[in-house]
């Protein structure tokens, strides 16, 4: 069977489960009175729901309404179909009151507002339910019922912690933080204390002084970059208070993501959007996955932890890209982009590779790798030398709106392995095929020059010269100014004594010496949001 039937394949099942779920759902709404004898009724009132009274009842997972209807002519009273509300899907309860223009508190009491989220595609819309009734002792009793459920549903945040990137994209991120993500927070009573950075490295040592105690979870607004320095925050702060153990132990708090940035791969992949809006819901309730993450260790230095590594094509055009920051994001992308197949090479590279033992490992289970020790005599390596045009490692989807399936299509969140794709060196036109690819149902791996393999940890040995030798000038710039333009964006844990080699590590653009080392470690981070295996797309690159 072709890869293409494949696809099909699995988009009618996708398509199949997704129906069967939503008929569950729609069999759950349908049949209150089953809820009722097995989760019995806490409270049961009269409301107005819109125009019409409404017997409403409550559990300790749903509200479910039912129109009070007169009887029918025979004595019989006409049924009426239910509504019914998850719990679950609830984001806070207030108190309705009439209030004049100007005044802020008081007010008679009309009944109760129920903010809840309502899903459309794969984004969470906010939606209101009102519940009328000028009782203020009968609106006091259901406000405080509900409270105490609401307060009782575990995993959910009361407290966060949260980074804001101001340079983040077109310097948008305070704007989408206030306007869209604040507003909800206070809505669901979730405390914040914010930070916006001041430079580079701000959040890691706000985290290394960080009482996680006082938290239930951490946000981040701002784009991939300012998204790979706080995870490999989170994460290093884990290692920091267990002792820097042999094997990295998995982050205390999750984190949530809040897109603001010009392509937020991170947020796409547990969210499947680059909406906001939907990324505050998925914190406030609580919806937590767990993702794996990789170490990057080079020169005996402490490891970098990250989602993805890219070497070789999607390093260079990142590093062109940061030196136009002046520009649009899409046009540079697209500049970046173009000049990096213009002046397109393949890199000498000696790779080593360790394949995942998908079918006996559990991604429950806790790593069992040692980043600190040389395992080439326990482990069963390959390799794959030769001239690479691109070298990608990444442990998540690494989806977007430009690359919907992802830029790792066969991984997930939490497989305990990652996607290891290289490309060896080809035409220009065939890699431009394979670079279409992405934005296409499938088939971007379909390359005889495309090498894919699931695996555990990766070994990468450039054997080509230096990359800050590179005899290229861009706008007429000499050679010194762009070796001070790759040191301004040379990682801490580069060695000066080796020649440096530009990476992509999560959007970051990071400077590595000879040799690097990449190891995966399973479910070592929790993000909130939901596993997805698409993303919402979006126009395709004209560019090319």
């Amino acid at each position: 069977m072709s890869t293409r039937e494949d696809d099909i394949g699995k988009k009618e099942q996708k398509k199949r489960k997704e129906k069967e779920k939503e008929q569950e759902i729609a069999k759950e709404e349908r049949e209150p009175d089953a809820v009722e004898r097995s989760d019995g009724v806490l409270l049961r009132g009269i409301f107005k729901v819109g125009k019409k009274s409404h017997d409403v009842l409550l559990t300790g997972t749903r509200l479910t309404w039912t129109p009070v209807l007169p009887e029918s002519p025979a004595g019989e009273a006409c049924p009426a179909p239910p509504a019914a509300l998850m719990l679950r899907d609830v984001l806070a309860v207030k108190v309705k009151r009439r209030r004049s223009a100007g005044r802020r508190s008081g007010g008679p009491v009309l009944g109760l507002a129920l903010f809840f989220c309502k899903r459309r595609g794969r984004r969470l819309e906010e939606e209101v339910l009102h519940l009328h009734n000028a009782s203020s002792e009968h609106a006091r009793v259901w406000y405080d019922a509900l409270r105490e459920l609401l307060a009782g549903v575990c995993g959910r945040p009361r407290r966060l912690k949260v980074f804001i990137n101001p340079s983040s994209h077109q310097k948008e991120a305070v704007h989408v933080y206030r306007e869209h993500v604040a507003p909800l927070f206070k809505m669901a009573d979730v405390c914040t204390d914010i930070t916006v950075t001041e430079k580079r490295g701000h959040a890691l040592s706000v985290m290394k002084e960080l009482n996680v105690d006082d938290f239930d979870g951490l946000v981040c607004v701002g784009g991939d970059g300012f998204v790979a320095e706080l995870c490999h925050a989170v994460v290093l702060r884990a290692q920091l208070d267990a002792n820097y153990p042999r094997v990295p132990v998995r982050a205390a708090l999750p984190l949530g993501i809040i897109p603001a940035g010009s392509t937020d791969v991170v947020s796409c992949s547990v969210h499947g959007v680059r909406d906001p809006v939907t990324a505050a819901m998925h914190i406030i309730l609580g919806h937590v996955q767990r993702a794996d993450m990789c170490s990057l260790r080079s020169a005996g230095q402490p490891p970098r932890f990250a989602f993805a590594a890219m070497f070789g094509f999607g390093a260079r055009s990142l590093a062109r890209a940061e030196k136009k920051r002046w520009m649009a994001p899409a046009r540079r992308r697209h500049y970046a982009l173009l000049k990096s197949l213009a002046r397109l090479r393949a890199e000498d590279c000696q790779l080593s590779f360790v394949t995942s033992r998908a079918n006996d490992q559990d991604p429950n289970d806790d790593d069992d790798d040692d980043p600190d020790v040389d395992s080439e005599g326990a482990e069963s390596w390959s390799s794959a030398d030769g001239p690479f045009l691109s070298i990608g490692v990444m442990a998540i989807p690494c989806l977007s709106p430009h690359a919907p399936r992802g830029l790792a299509p066969n991984t997930k969140l939490a497989n305990g392995s990652a996607a290891l794709i290289a490309v060896r060196a080809t035409s220009r036109s065939e890699f431009v095929k394979h670079l279409k690819g992405y934005g296409a149902p499938g088939g971007q791996l379909d390359f005889s020059f495309v090498e894919t393999h699931a695996v555990t940890a990766v070994r990468l040995r450039p054997r080509g010269s230096a990359a800050c030798t590179e005899d290229e000038s861009e706008d007429g710039a000499t050679a010194r100014s762009t070796t001070r333009a790759k040191a301004r964006a040379t990682s801490v844990i580069q060695s000066e004594a080796a020649p440096s080699f530009p990476w992509n590590i999560d959007g970051e653009l990071l400077e590595f010496p000879n040799e690097v080392l990449i190891r995966v470690h399973g479910r070592l981070i929790g993000l909130y949001g939901e596993d997805v295996d698409e993303a919402e797309s979006a126009a395709p690159c004209g560019c090319i």
